[in-house]
């Protein structure tokens, strides 16, 4: 029997696009440019599903997964995308099976990826879908290799289920996420800002995070602070 593979187009899931059309360097629209920059156009990219097969061993992890993943009753439309770039896999994964593959892919005898090396997170921005995006990259010392997951949530409903049951060291990458991205990690023991102070508003890394600063003079100049000269978003 054919290994189960993730479905897309009509009624599989959202595309994971990562990013919004760009112009120029910051984004600045009518002022004066020399640079050239301005006329600089970044079209939003979108990971392209891989097909199979795969290569290498990608092929043998993702087949272990599956057949873990039907064993334990876990469907396999909980696996949305799979993508193959820059020599690492990618399993895009729904959230609500995020803590029931983490499990298969720790404990499973063909998989053993005991260590969660970094757990981060990624926002690109208004106007895209999902936009906040929770990556582990996990590695294996039984088989010396490594894989990637991610998770994407909207900015509306930023929950995920905590990694911390499974990868105790995840509890201080998580805090970090969370500080600077505001993602809600359910289960966690102490999802307390680590950067940041305790008081503070906001999650400095999300794209639509102000700027501030304020103005320095320089040379008899007043050089305006960030937010009031250049926009990143």
């Amino acid at each position: 029997m054919a290994t189960p593979t993730p479905s897309d187009g009509a009624g599989g899931p959202p595309d994971f696009v990562t990013g919004v059309e760009r112009t120029g360097m910051f984004g600045v629209h009518g002022a004066g440019d020399t640079s050239g920059y301005g006329l600089l156009v970044r079209e939003p990219s979108t990971p392209v599903p891989a097909e199979r097969p795969y290569g290498g061993w990608f092929d043998e992890v993702a087949d272990t997964l599956f057949a873990a993943m039907a064993e334990r009753g876990v469907p396999a439309a909980a696996v949305e995308r799979v993508t193959v770039a820059h020599s690492e896999i990618t399993f895009y994964l729904a959230r609500e099976h995020l803590s029931a593959l983490l499990w298969i892919v720790r404990d499973d005898p063909g998989l053993r990826f005991e260590l969660a090396a970094s757990i981060s997170g990624v926002d690109y921005g208004p106007g895209v879908p999902r936009r906040l995006h929770v990556v582990y990259e996990l590695l294996s010392m039984t088989y010396r290799r490594r894989i990637r997951l991610e998770v994407a949530v909207d900015v509306d409903d930023p929950h995920v289920p905590s990694a911390v049951p499974t990868y105790p060291t995840a509890d201080w990458q998580e805090r970090e996420t969370w500080d600077m991205f505001g993602v809600v990690f359910d289960g966690h023991p102490a999802l307390t800002r680590i950067l940041m102070p305790d008081d503070w508003e906001g999650h400095p890394q999300r794209k639509d995070y102000p700027l501030g600063g304020i103005p320095v003079e320089y040379k008899g100049a007043e050089i305006q602070a960030p937010d009031q000269r250049r926009s990143y978003s």
